[in-house]
């Protein structure tokens, strides 16, 4: 074992034996300062490695976008590889001049699809991405357009970025797009810092959108790929598109595809000079650095980055309370099961550390593997497996989970029905697991487990430069890097009466959003129901679950929406 690793491991011990150890012993050390253009920094000193794990981050996701642009947060990041004047093309005027070429022939492509688009709506074709229904002056321009893209692709230097950080040493460039966030990261030798600094400053101040219309086609082929030929995908959006009525996260990350092959390089300007600039960006690094030698490089290479003097536009479009509860069943070709997702609160709320609590006593501790590393899940432990799974075996699998974001959250309950068990008589009984929280509460041994376990998660997170940069950009995405520090003091504050408080406040059937997914073609599904009559297994005047005289209804539980990663 080594030093580092036996000294975390007694952190641990630690954090789990002793809860109401003196924040102070607790918390990371942070620096935070902020150039003049607004650029917030935080460097956390870590001298175990000679390595710094580094960040930036960009608080712009996909709800920062808009009917007709979804998708574009996710596509600039994408983008943010293509270059800049110095990097990537070995002609840099040549390479301006066909970007600007290329636009002009778009400004034409976009007149004939419009044309297509009005002949789809009057139903004259069915389809005006076919390349059968296209005009003689499209197919004109189209050819003209691959001409232009065919030369430009001659002067690019091919992920040359990338080569000057791996010939340094460097490792683990990479990206990540959520609904509020877009985060950069290398790791890099602590004594190439200033490469880092200069790299990142450049893509910022001097980018390149080149092969911006094709990457629209590497973008529809990445969604086909991981969304729409993956089994119920399309069925998850549909039933995230029902479940958030107005806020933007109604819509994937990666966006719509009627949008993303439309969208421009002038939207695409525009959106980086919104939220781009350096009043919008936080960058993170932790590892072994010396924070003063750090903050002067940042002000000679990050402070020359222009200041975006309107400010980022508010997200303002807040979800209205949801009037009844929304149900969606599906056929799909995976295995059978029932989701239940309750509107929360964002991640910062006075609620949001309850709901967490909440979370593991019905689902089981948190995991507790690194970031992005597909750390190690703990055994279920929580009650819906033990009631479902262990002792009713109407399960397979059966789990909650909170998930808090910046504008909103989910509170979800799911279960996989065992063997000839159908998700539908499956549902009550997690409702019923639900409402037995309602109205009896939690014990006091399950309130000090459940804490016990988020905070060896907490702990856990932070055992690793790159896990403290996913954790502190993690807070700063949705609030500051302080509700990072004060997640431990929140979460021992909570109360028994807390957990059950949020519970009969949150879980209700007027915010529920259920989805019941059965095999196509039959098999363990759901039985058919006569046009008109009641639901399966009930008489006529019967009240549906979740109606007086029967069990509650509640939802499955969904593990973190993952990142649309580039």
């Amino acid at each position: 074992m080594n030093v580092l690793r036996g000294r975390t491991l007694a952190a641990l011990l630690a954090a789990a034996l002793a809860l109401a150890a003196p924040l102070s012993a607790q918390e990371l050390n942070v620096v935070e300062r902020t150039l003049p253009n607004g650029m917030k920094v935080l460097m956390v000193p870590r001298h175990d490695q000679p390595t710094i794990s580094c960040g930036w981050l960009a608080r712009v996701g996909s709800a920062n976008e808009r009917p007709g642009i979804t998708g574009l947060a996710h596509l600039f990041e994408h983008m943010m590889f293509k270059g800049t004047r110095t990097i990537g093309t070995k002609d840099a005027a040549r390479d301006l001049e066909l970007n600007r070429l290329q636009d002009e022939v778009q400004v034409g492509i976009r007149e004939e699809m419009s044309l297509l688009r009005e002949k789809q709506r009057r139903g004259e074709i069915r389809d005006m991405m076919d390349p059968a229904v296209r005009t003689p002056r499209l197919s004109e321009l189209l050819a003209k357009f691959d001409a232009l893209v065919t030369e430009q692709r001659g002067l690019i230097v091919k992920d040359e970025m990338d080569k000057l950080y791996q010939e340094q040493g460097s490792t683990g460039l990479n990206a990540s797009t959520s609904e509020d966030r877009t985060f950069y990261i290398v790791g890099i030798p602590s004594n190439k810092l200033e490469l880092w600094m200069w790299l990142e400053s450049d893509r910022l101040a001097n980018p390149v959108f080149r092969e911006f219309y094709s990457e629209r086609n590497v973008i529809l082929e990445e969604r086909r790929q991981t969304l729409e030929s993956r089994p119920g995908g399309t069925v998850d959006e549909a039933f995230n598109a029902m479940t958030w009525m107005a806020h933007p996260y109604s819509w994937e990350v990666i966006g719509w595809p009627s949008d993303i092959s439309q969208v421009t390089r002038e939207q695409g300007s525009e959106f980086f000079a919104t939220y781009y600039a350096p009043n919008n960006i936080t960058a993170i690094l932790v590892g072994d650095l010396d924070v003063e030698k750090t903050w002067a490089l940042a002000q000679k290479y990050l402070g020359r980055i222009p200041a975006n003097p309107k400010g980022v536009p508010e997200v303002i479009t807040l979800e209205p309370v949801q009037p009844a509860e929304q149900r969606m069943v599906a056929e799909v070709e995976r295995t059978p099961a029932v989701e239940a997702d309750y509107k929360a609160v964002p991640a910062v709320h006075r609620d949001a550390a309850a709901l967490q609590v909440l979370g593991v006593v019905l689902g089981g501790a948190p995991m507790t593997g690194r970031p992005g590393m597909g750390g190690p899940m703990r055994p279920p432990s929580g009650r819906l497996h033990r009631s479902l799974v262990l002792d009713k075996k109407v399960a397979t699998r059966a789990s909650a989970s909170f998930r808090g974001q910046k504008y909103g959250g989910l509170f979800a309950v799911s279960a996989t029905p065992a063997p000839g068990k159908r998700p539908d008589e499956v549902e009550p009984l997690l409702y019923a697991e639900v409402e037995k929280v309602v109205k009896e509460g939690v014990t006091d041994d399950e309130l000090s487990r459940a804490k016990n376990a988020i905070r060896v998660a907490w702990y856990s997170r932070l055992e690793s430069n790159s896990g403290i940069r996913e954790s502190l950009s993690q807070a700063e995405s949705a609030g500051t890097y302080r509700d990072l520090l004060d997640a431990p003091k929140k979460v021992e504050a909570v109360t028994r009466e807390d957990v059950a408080r949020v519970a009969k406040q949150y879980l209700v059937k007027e915010s529920r959003n259920v989805l019941l997914t059965t095999r196509k073609g039959g098999g363990e599904g759901m039985p058919r129901r006569r046009p008109g009559g009641p639901p399966p297994g009930m008489a006529p005047g019967a009240p549906p679950a979740g109606m007086p005289g029967t069990a509650p209804a509640m939802p499955p539980a969904a593990a973190p929406a993952p990142e649309v990663k580039g």
